[in-house]
């Protein structure tokens, strides 16, 4: 069997730096790939008006897989100010490339495991009854709708007049009928049947494989009654097929909450883009923060996998590196789990955890310390000596 071809977009910032690291890791577990390089990210939208350039389109078309680092985004009009002379005034707009990519390929399903490693300083612990520390075990699941919802990208500042006309449809429109166009701003929060199924059907499918007893939806019925009430009904009609995993309903507002209360009780969540969004980085926080935190973005027959952090800029030019490689790391295991690489992955998986058990090397965020160069003479190691350690593990 041939080596696999993997589109490599390492973006920007630290993105380089963390998928470096965690093809290293690949290799040495004995992982053989491909590497064919894409173009992503912001440089590209500077100097060519699209951070998410066609030719990168028409290799994961081919692929169908990709591994990516992170990219900057920027709001509109700093976005703007950044263009390239030569391009400013044009009408470009600049629009998330990720966030395309998830659009473009309908990677509609975000899968965001949140687990907790055993003798990681930064884990959740509560008090016990008895004024005893506990720390318990954290292994949720968010199954995240990422391509509807508010992330459609169906908004308008100075919304046409015939939105505004089918919007004065709805009674309670008649409030804002005196509000001039130029002070509106609308997004619309867009869920479909079919996606809604599609997303809880492969939630409670991957609760039955890996034995999780429930499966949550955490939406807001009771205020956003159409879309959420739509995500609530295709659920008790899935589980009916599943007698032996529970169905369980939270409010995205008690939900985060209760995930400081009692982490442990949850298995596999579900959720619409942005309380999937919420929710997911509320269970990072429990489990290391976003430098444990990764994805996989999954379609009908492409897939992207991503650490969810940002590019860092502050980070990027520090040598050597100081940031946590974990979360891209691990999310190259998700990728690994996706083509079948199971064992692989699980080695990986088990170097991490007795790195981080064993305490002896520790990135600056596992120190709780603040960035900057002067963490490494405080005891914290860089990126390429985390990668060092887990490999060594590997060995």
């Amino acid at each position: 069997m041939g080596k696999i071809n993997i589109v490599s977009m390492p973006g920007d910032g630290i993105g380089k730096i963390v998928f470096a690291e965690a093809k290293r890791v690949l290799e040495a577990v004995g992982f053989e790939a491909n590497y064919i390089h894409a173009d992503i990210g912001w440089d590209f939208w500077v100097n060519e008006g699209n951070p998410l350039p066609q030719r990168t389109l028409d290799l994961l078309e081919e692929h169908k897989l990709g591994l990516f680092g992170s990219i900057t985004s920027k709001p509109k009009d700093q976005a703007a100010k950044e263009l390239s002379p030569h391009l400013r005034g044009k009408s470009y707009t600049y629009y998330s490339p990720i966030v395309g990519l998830r659009q473009h390929f309908n990677l509609d399903i975000c899968m965001r495991p949140c687990r907790s490693f055993k003798g990681n300083p930064l884990n959740f612990i509560r008090k016990s009854k008895d004024g005893e520390y506990v720390e318990p075990e954290v292994n949720v699941v968010i199954f995240r709708q990422n391509t509807e919802g508010l992330y459609s990208g169906v908004e308008w500042t100075n919304p046409p007049e015939q939105v505004r006309t089918a919007l004065a449809t709805h009674p309670k429109m008649s409030k804002f009928k005196d509000i001039p166009g130029e002070d509106m701003a609308i997004s619309c929060r867009i869920f479909t049947r079919p996606a809604c199924h599609r997303i809880i059907k492969q939630a409670f499918l991957y609760a039955k494989k890996f034995g999780y007893k429930s499966v949550t939806i955490c939406e807001k019925p009771n205020v956003i009654r159409e879309t959420s009430g739509m995500m609530g009904e295709e659920a008790e009609k899935i589980a009916k097929e599943f007698p032996d995993i529970q169905l369980w309903f939270t409010n995205i507002d008690a939900q985060m909450m209760w995930l400081t209360k009692n982490p442990e009780d949850y298995g596999v969540i579900v959720a619409g883009n942005m309380f999937g969004d919420i929710v997911s980085d509320g269970f990072a926080g429990l489990v290391g923060g976003l430098g444990f935190a990764c994805s996989a973005n999954i379609g009908e027959d492409c897939a992207i996998f991503e650490p969810t952090h940002g590019s860092a800029p502050k980070y990027t030019h520090l040598k050597p590196s100081i940031v946590n490689p974990i979360a891209m790391i691990l999310s190259s295991c998700m990728m690994l789990d996706y083509i079948g690489e199971i064992d692989k992955s699980n080695c990986i998986r088990k170097a991490i955890g007795e790195v981080i058990a064993e305490g002896k090397v520790r990135t600056y965020d596992m120190m709780r310390l603040v960035g900057g160069p002067d963490v490494l003479k405080q005891g914290a190691v860089s990126a390429e000596k985390m990668t060092d350690a887990i490999i060594s593990k590997l060995q």
